[in-house]
């Protein structure tokens, strides 16, 4: 079995980093690794729920080493950090599309400046604004709905660029840092432009309102395309928050997710807006545009930047610990970081990484993220399946050491650990 689990035992000591625990440390046995500090006073995770080998005794660990019992922090005054990805971190499935797909159905994408797509993503392909075009139309004047509930044609082609390509199968977005930014989830946000923000709050409620109640599993029409059609809170996750916040933990969302749809959706774990940060549109006069707040020196209206891979680093390390320019993309300081980090795709990788008590990834099968939680060179990574409806193994070790890496280009290459060496080829083993 891959290292990270023949050494939970050394993970938990590395974790705890207690004198009091040298003595069942260094006998390296699976007990070791399960034993948790006496916590009866505070809250612990629900031993109801299930997670994955010994992931809640281990997390359990973590916070009561690293919080304070029985206190709500703040990380201004000190409290120790942590972190959540939303989409199929917190929640199956994905708000930001589901608020989209509501919207599309709904009439609710207003037509762009002078019918023009290019003006709703710089990076928008030539045939990718041909096909928007061509299927939308321009009968519909700029700022005007368009009627995608009857406009199958129009529907399907937004849903298709969403997806990153056109119904023809061409690429929809070129041209942009692949480090930075993923410009199908920037253009999701776009489509919310003439809106005002109480506005799409009042869409993504009634999103969160049709996804909740459809069944597991379920899918819906948007346009003649079949997509995912519900989406649900996992309780493990909600148990970790709660737990979290009760423990003196600052709990906050860093999302690619639209910024107003995160915050609608963290109502239900009780956090507070400004603890939701995501896709942040530029308003203006009370009104969303269609374009994005920028970050680490990148000006407002440029888009070339969300929080999306060292764009979340950017985000967290300005809004939260207050680093302007370029250096927000900077790895911070150890005690100037966040303690615990949770993700489970590619978009998560450099801030779970920045973590420096523990990591969890829920496991989709994204190779790059899989092959430093599978490496687990620092000890400090923990790998749990889907919660729902979770993954099956990858046949196939992931490519560590040649392609599964994405350089700013887009090129393919190895995934190197921090001291530049090279990560091998991991095998799935918690599925």
């Amino acid at each position: 079995m891959v290292k990270s689990f023949r050494t939970r035992a050394a993970w938990a000591c590395a974790l705890s980093g207690v004198i009091a625990l040298t003595a069942s440390c260094s006998s390296g046995g699976d007990g070791a690794a399960a034993a948790a500090p006496d916590t009866s006073s505070c809250a612990v995770l629900d031993p109801g729920l299930e997670w994955f080998g010994e992931n809640r005794q281990l997390l359990d660990r973590m916070i009561a080493e690293k919080g304070t019992c029985g206190v709500d922090g703040d990380v201004a005054d000190g409290a120790p950090l942590a972190l959540f990805d939303w989409d199929n971190t917190v929640v199956k499935n994905d708000i930001g599309s589901a608020t989209a797909y509501w919207m599309i159905k709904n009439d609710k994408i207003l037509q762009p400046e002078g019918a023009d797509w290019a003006t709703t993503s710089r990076f928008l392909t030539p045939d990718a604004v041909a096909a928007l075009g061509a299927a939308c139309g321009t009968e519909v004047a700029p700022g005007g709905p368009l009627p995608t509930r009857s406009d199958l044609d129009c529907a399907d082609e937004m849903v298709a660029v969403l997806d990153d390509e056109t119904t023809s199968g061409k690429p929809a977005f070129a041209g942009y840092d692949h480090r930075r930014t993923k410009p199908a989830y920037a253009w999701a946000v776009a489509l919310m432009g003439g809106h005002s923000a109480d506005e799409v709050a009042d869409y993504a409620r009634a999103a969160r309102t049709e996804n909740l109640a459809a069944e597991e599993g379920a899918e819906q029409t948007v346009g003649t395309t079949e997509v995912d059609g519900y989406v649900r809170y996992y309780p493990q996750i909600a148990d970790l928050v709660k737990v979290l916040r009760t423990n003196g933990f600052d709990v906050r969302i860093i999302s690619a997710s639209a910024e107003p749809v995160v915050r609608v959706w963290a109502e239900e774990l009780g956090l507070a807006p400004e603890r939701a940060m995501g896709v942040r549109p530029v308003v203006e006069n009370g009104v969303l545009t269609r374009h994005l707040v920028g970050c680490g020196g990148v000006a407002d209206g440029e888009d070339s930047v969300i929080p999306y891979i060292d764009g979340k680093r950017c985000q967290v390390n300005e809004v939260v610990f207050g680093v302007s320019g370029p250096a927000a993309f900077d790895q911070l300081p150890a005690d100037r970081r966040q303690v615990f980090a949770a993700g489970d795709s590619v978009t998560d990788v450099t801030f779970l990484g920045d973590a420096t008590g523990a990591r969890l990834v829920i496991n989709r099968n994204n190779a790059e993220l899989m092959c430093n939680a599978y490496d687990n060179s620092d000890e400090r990574w923990l790998v749990n399946p889907m919660f729902l409806d979770p993954k099956d193994r990858a046949e196939e070790p992931y490519p560590c050491s040649t392609k599964a890496f994405t350089a700013a280009d887009g090129g393919k290459g190895a995934v190197h650990r921090a001291d530049g060496s090279v990560i091998e080829d991991q095998a799935d083993t918690v599925y």
